[in-house]
């Protein structure tokens, strides 16, 4: 199972970048999806998470109202607007769950998995 972010880069303030995260690997899943940041020099926080139905999600203070999550069909995504230099960081995507595999001519089995992305940079100039 593998988890690769794309979609950072260099942005100004204010303005807007879509995170997908794209999982591979397997042949459907059920998990709860967050996405985490690591600033220069500090430890890695989280930044918003979604439960596996959809119906619970949360998004760290700073970044409410500007940042929505979102998890559909094997492609999570962030959407991040009004970005701010302090939100400069490396922003990683995580999936926690069920994960299934169907090969043909085998029975459909399952895995109990957390799994990380690589990370993408994400950095905002004032």
């Amino acid at each position: 199972v593998q988890l690769v972010e794309s979609g950072g880069g260099l942005v100004q303030a204010g303005g807007s970048l879509k995170l997908p995260c794209a999982g591979s690997g397997f042949t459907s899943s059920i998990v709860d999806m967050s996405w985490s940041r690591q600033a220069p020099g500090k430890e890695r926080a989280g930044v918003a998470t979604m439960s596996s139905n959809g119906e619970r999600i949360t998004s760290e203070d700073s970044v409410k109202g500007r940042f929505t999550i979102s998890n559909k069909e094997n492609l999570a995504q962030l959407q991040m607007t009004n970005l701010k230099p302090d939100d400069t960081a490396v922003y990683y995507c995580n999936a926690d769950g069920v994960f299934y595999f169907s090969d043909p001519g085998e029975a459909v089995r399952w895995e109990q998995l957390e799994v990380w992305g690589q990370g993408t940079l994400v950095t905002v100039s004032s």
